[in-house]
């Protein structure tokens, strides 16, 4: 799904959630948690990767840089999630 419409699909559901700029090539979907509103999910490698090959970051800096100024930026029930995904070779 284009980043916009993904960014439009999860509005449906909460009109409120948040996004983290420039990561929109990362949306995965939502993630909805009960007594809280559906937020917007993003998948955290290719978070990581963006800040790789769009500021050019070496991989350490850029997961630091994700973890402090991305991930760590709480900012109430519409605060977007970072998912691990299960690697395809882990047998699982």
């Amino acid at each position: 799904m284009e980043p916009d419409k993904a960014l439009d699909w999860v509005a449906e559901y909460n009109e409120e959630a948040l996004s983290a700029d420039g990561f929109e090539g990362a949306i995965i979907g939502m993630c909805e948690i009960f007594g809280r509103p559906p937020v917007i999910a993003y998948d955290r490698d290719k978070c990581i990767e963006i800040l790789v090959q769009r500021d050019e970051m070496a991989y350490d800096e850029a997961e630091e840089y994700f973890e402090y100024n991305v991930a760590g930026s709480w900012v109430g029930d519409n605060t977007p999630v970072y998912v691990t995904l299960v690697p395809e070779d882990s047998g699982a």
